[in-house]
């Protein structure tokens, strides 16, 4: 029911998965009349769906204090993500509000074990390929002990979507020199450094132009970097793409230079496609749960599940558990030392 156009995206979506993954199966939850008729397009995709009416919807600009309190056991939001609780799904996926899904996907689902707060993790497009980044908006003001944790989460990630048995990882800095950067930072290096995971390739600092570059599998920061980070590649994309269609159109000689080079620009629509890598990940919870954009079309929302079905079949949970009980088996004291964050709520 959430984003920016609710079931006549998402229908269309499920379509779309349903094709390519022949053994995915979806719970549905929603107004039933409004997507009963959506739904009623597909009749292949009512055979392996179920649809379960739900009389609340949790709205884009509802507080997540307010969602929480107003829109437990009755939201359809609520109850897709204790479908994952109660095994009755296997991962959660929405395009609603993101502050909203974060507060109730950690009071349901509860973080792991040996985990402070919960990270926001996004596919990011580069040069090479594409590299997992988190948090990109879930925690401000992360410690040591955290940005450790957001370093295992996002090694478990890139391991079970890019299938990399030892993915390599940065800390986001100010400059690759250890002297360089702020102390919580430079001591999850030390740390990292130390542990020398068999499961990860800790490769020190790295830049903000390392992200597009794909230096590395992995980039880990707080979740204020993060999140501007991300706004800004997806802002720059968008003013690049802007610049492109008004140069093409500017003279007769740049129309009929563009109609000779469609091939060489499309590829590159497509490089900078958001849509493509569509979904930011809840990691660090007992459970799997993926936020599509709000304003995702039907293939950026079909991404989305993807994501989430990629991590389910590569055992994502299993994965990180076994990383973060080796690293805290081997650094016993580090749980001792652990201070808390401050939680914001998660923006888009």
């Amino acid at each position: 029911m959430g984003g920016d156009h609710g079931p006549g995206v998402v229908i269309p979506a499920l379509m779309t998965v349903a094709i390519r993954r022949p053994d995915i199966r979806f719970v549905i939850y929603g107004r039933e009349d409004a997507v009963r008729p959506e739904l009623a397009k597909f009749p292949k995709l009512a055979e392996v769906s179920e649809l379960i009416h739900c009389e609340i919807a949790v709205r884009m600009d509802d507080k997540p204090s307010q969602a929480l309190r107003h829109g437990r056991w009755k939201s359809s939001m609520w109850k897709s993500v204790e479908a994952v609780k109660n095994g009755a799904a296997q991962a959660c996926i929405s395009a609603g509000n993101t502050g909203a899904l974060m507060a109730m996907s950690k009071f349901c689902l509860r973080t792991m074990a040996t985990i402070d707060r919960p990270a926001i993790a996004a596919l990011w497009p580069t040069t090479r390929g594409e590299s997992v980044v988190l948090d990109v908006g879930a925690t401000i003001g992360a410690d040591a002990h955290q940005l450790v944790d957001f370093a295992i989460l996002g090694t478990g990630m890139a391991r079970s979507v890019f299938g990399i048995e030892r993915p390599s990882v940065g800390l986001l800095n100010v400059g690759v020199e250890e002297i360089k950067g702020q102390e919580e930072v430079k001591e999850a290096g030390r740390m990292l450094r130390e542990a020398n995971m068999a499961s990860m390739n800790y490769r020190g600092f790295v830049e903000g132009d390392d992200i597009g570059k794909g230096t590395v599998d992995v980039v880990v920061t707080e979740g204020f970097a993060g999140n501007i980070a991300l706004k800004t590649a997806e802002g720059t994309a968008r003013q690049i793409a802007g610049y492109l269609r008004a140069a093409m159109s500017r003279t007769l000689m740049a129309k009929i230079g563009y109609v000779f080079a469609k091939g060489a620009f499309d590829r590159l629509r497509e490089k900078m496609d958001v849509g493509r890598s569509n979904g930011g990940v809840f990691l660090g919870l007992n459970g799997i749960v993926v936020k599509s954009h709000g304003g995702a079309d039907s293939d950026g929302f079909a991404a989305a599940i993807e994501l989430g079905y990629d991590m389910v079949r590569n055992n994502l949970l299993d994965r990180i558990e076994a990383d973060l009980d080796l690293f805290h088996a081997r650094n016993p004291s580090a749980q001792a030392n652990r201070k808390s964050g401050v939680a914001v709520d998660a923006e888009e």
